[in-house]
C-alpha cells in the first residue's frame, strides 16, 4: 500500500497517481529495473514534479547494496531530523545526530558544519548502514571523506541535498566515487526527495525479501 493511503479513497487517488506519472515520465525510465523506477515515481508523486526523472542518477549497484543493508537491520543514518521523521516501516534504528551534545562540541572545535560533525560521530559509534542526505551538503563531503579513511561503513548514500551552494557540487563528487549512491543532478532535492527514495527502498524490501 502506498504510504498515505490508508482509506480506499486514499489509496485510490494514490493508484490514479501514479499512473498519471508512469505516462508521463515513461520515457526517462526507460531502461530502469522496476525498484529503481519505483523510486523515481515516489520522488515524482512526492514532489508532483516531473522534472525530477530527468534529474534522478544512481549508481548501478545502489538499490542491489542498500536492500541488503536494510535486510540485515542496519542503521539508516539522516542528515536532519525532518528526514528521520518521513521514513516510516522500518524494524531497524533511524538515527539523526544534528542535535547530540558531542556533534554540538565537535562542530565548535573544528569549525566545521553540526551536519559534517555528526558523520564524524557517527564514525566513532561504529555506525554501519545507509546515509540519507536530503539538505546537507557538507555531511556528504565528511561521508566522503571518511570513507576514503575507511573510517566509516556507509554501505549506500543518498545523497540529495537542495540548495544553490554547494549542493549540486557534492552531488557529482559523490557519483564520480565507487559508493553505491543515488543523487538529483543541479540544486533540487531536499527532504521530500531523501524521503521517498528511503521509504520505496523499504516497501521494495518488505515485498522481495
Amino acid at each position: 500500500m502506498f504510504m498515505g493511503a490508508s482509506t480506499k479513497q486514499g489509496y485510490d487517488i494514490a493508484i490514479k497517481s501514479r499512473e498519471i506519472i508512469r505516462d508521463l515520465i515513461k520515457d526517462d525510465v526507460k531502461g530502469l529495473n522496476p525498484y529503481e523506477t519505483d523510486i523515481v515515481e515516489r520522488i515524482v508523486h512526492s514532489t508532483a514534479d516531473p522534472e525530477y526523472a530527468k534529474l534522478v542518477s544512481m549508481s548501478s549497484d545502489f538499490v542491489e547494496e542498500s536492500l541488503k543493508s536494510l535486510k540485515n537491520n542496519e542503521t539508516i543514518l539522516t542528515d536532519i531530523n525532518m528526514v528521520k521523521s518521513g521514513i516510516t516501516q522500518y524494524d531497524g534504528e533511524i538515527d539523526c545526530y544534528i542535535k547530540n551534545e558531542e556533534v554540538i562540541k565537535i562542530a565548535k572545535e573544528n569549525k566545521i558544519t553540526r551536519a559534517a560533525a555528526a558523520l564524524i560521530y557517527a564514525s566513532q559509534t561504529d555506525f554501519e548502514g545507509i546515509l540519507a542526505v536530503g539538505n546537507a551538503p557538507t555531511a556528504l563531503y565528511a561521508a566522503m571523506d571518511l570513507i576514503k579513511k575507511n573510517e566509516i561503513k556507509i554501505k549506500s548514500i543518498v545523497g540529495v541535498p537542495v540548495g544553490f551552494v554547494g549542493a549540486a557540487d557534492s552531488k557529482e563528487e559523490l557519483h564520480k566515487t565507487n559508493i553505491p549512491n543515488i543523487i538529483t543532478k543541479g540544486p533540487k532535492g531536499g527532504t521530500p526527495i531523501a524521503v521517498a527514495c528511503i521509504n520505496s527502498l523499504i516497501q521494495t524490501m518488505n515485498k522481495v525479501l
